[in-house]
């Protein structure tokens, strides 16, 4: 068991390293076509600090084999988007309370740019109460609603590029060298794309042997397989990629560190669960439906307070955000949950 231990543990590197990789290579992307950060947050750098929790599900249900890979394909189709509106969004809170005396009037609250935050939980709220109901739907029907989640996606994206070209002598936040060509100060985009694929195909060899490592452990533990994907592989996945949002906190960039979140959470919500309605029979049971719940309840909260308000209150997301996650696993290792 140790050496599958030890096995799950460099699969997990090389996935974040690759991810890492992912990351700096659309940065660099939205470089070149003179993205906005809303842009860039939500769409480049979501999608691309989300590689590593897209392509986990996606190799499990593909390659894991029986109902094994559906229940880790599942677990980690819903715990992104639960991990992202709880734990990312305590994360969030936390940074902004650490670095209080760079805020405005020492006040400890966030002020992304509203229409942005809530244009993306606006979609989410829809879209993942959509993919979470289509569990209740005939099987004939789950296919429809499927195409109509990717269809959404791409309306998202649509609306967020084309009102994201950035304005000339808009000034552009500063983004690490290219890590293929540290050479260039403006690599080229052939460069860029390259590092893009090679970092990709990091990504699903690292979650190849990932998913494969989480079904002996689920195993070998008695632990049911849809609970360790759903609390284990979303953790190791989005926790290291939110230090971005961090970063940018740190830098009072708050539309590019909650974009980077809200985002995500579009994506996750949307092309993904549509991949799962396809590939499997999308059986929720009631712990994956109480992930899902919990992470609409607190998504619903941030909505509503940067709506009403125009700002976020760092310790309402530690409060609410900690809260709905640490009820969350508690129900699930006291049982009371699955």
């Amino acid at each position: 068991m140790w050496f599958d231990v030890a096995l799950l543990l460099i699969s997990l590197g090389v996935i974040l390293v690759a991810a890492g990789f992912f990351t700096n290579g659309v940065e660099w992307l939205g470089k070149k076509f003179r993205l906005t950060e809303g842009a860039v947050g939500s769409i480049l750098a979501a999608v691309g600090t989300a590689m590593p929790e897209t392509i986990i599900p996606l190799i499990a249900i593909l390659c894991g084999g029986g109902r094994a890979g559906e229940q880790i394909g599942i677990g980690a189709i819903l715990g992104a988007p639960f991990m992202l509106g709880t734990l990312a969004v305590f994360v969030s809170g936390s940074a902004v309370l650490a670095f209080k005396g760079r805020r405005r009037n020492n006040f400890p609250r966030l002020e992304p740019a509203p229409p942005v935050i809530c244009r993306d939980l606006g979609f989410f709220l829809v879209v993942y109460s959509l993919a979470v109901g289509g569990a209740f739907l005939p099987a004939f029907v789950r296919p429809t609603v499927a195409v109509g989640l990717i269809l959404a996606y791409f309306v998202f994206a649509y609306r967020t590029i084309t009102g994201g070209a950035r304005p000339d002598g808009e000034e552009e936040e500063a983004i690490e060298p290219l890590y293929l060509g540290r050479s260039y100060a403006d690599p080229p985009l052939l460069l860029v794309v390259l590092q893009v694929a090679l970092a990709f195909a990091g990504i699903v060899a690292g979650a190849k042997v990932f998913v494969g490592g989480v079904t002996v452990l689920s195993s070998a533990l008695g632990v049911p397989a849809l609970l360790f994907s759903l609390l284990v592989a979303p953790l190791a996945t989005e926790m290291p990629e939110k230090l971005n949002s961090v970063i940018w906190l740190y830098r009072r960039k708050d539309t590019l560190a909650l974009g980077n979140i809200t985002g995500a959470m579009v994506f996750q919500s949307s092309i993904i669960p549509a991949l799962g309605m396809l590939l499997t029979p999308w059986t929720l049971t009631d712990t994956a439906l109480l992930s899902a719940g919990l992470a609409l309840v607190s998504a619903l909260c941030t909505y509503l307070f940067i709506r009403l308000r125009g700002f976020l209150d760092a310790r309402l997301l530690v409060c609410y955000g900690g809260v709905f996650y640490l009820a969350f696993v508690t129900l699930v290792l006291t049982g009371a949950a699955g």
